[in-house]
């Protein structure tokens, strides 16, 4: 039916395959008591050189496989996949600031 998400998504390789996990691809409606769980680790089918690449891009500390997209293409659907570095703590804690900020600012223009 078409209806998944990639929120809090993320790809690990474990044992020279990739998986999915977090991945929600919601119960066919139509279906009976055999449907699937919903969040269930999912096996992704790549080339052992193309797995060997992004095993050696994710080896430096701190990066990540993302999903950046699902789409179809013929029968088959694919997942575009990223590779993404966390934001360090203090990062956040700048965004946190300067949204605050932001908002005591939008606070004292409306209520003056």
């Amino acid at each position: 039916m078409g209806k998944c998400s990639i929120k809090e998504s993320f790809i690990r390789i474990e044992d020279g395959e990739m998986f999915i996990y977090g991945m929600h691809i919601s119960p066919y409606e139509k279906g009976n008591i055999f449907n699937k769980d919903p969040l269930r680790v999912k096996k992704l089918l790549l080339h052992k050189q193309e797995i060997s690449r992004m095993a050696g891009k994710i080896a430096a500390k701190g990066y990540t496989l993302v999903p950046l997209r699902v789409y179809f293409k013929g029968s088959l659907v694919k997942i575009e996949v990223g590779l993404a570095k966390g934001k360090k703590l203090y990062y956040k804690r700048q965004f946190i600031a300067k949204n605050y900020q932001r908002r005591e600012a939008d606070r004292s223009l409306n209520s003056g």
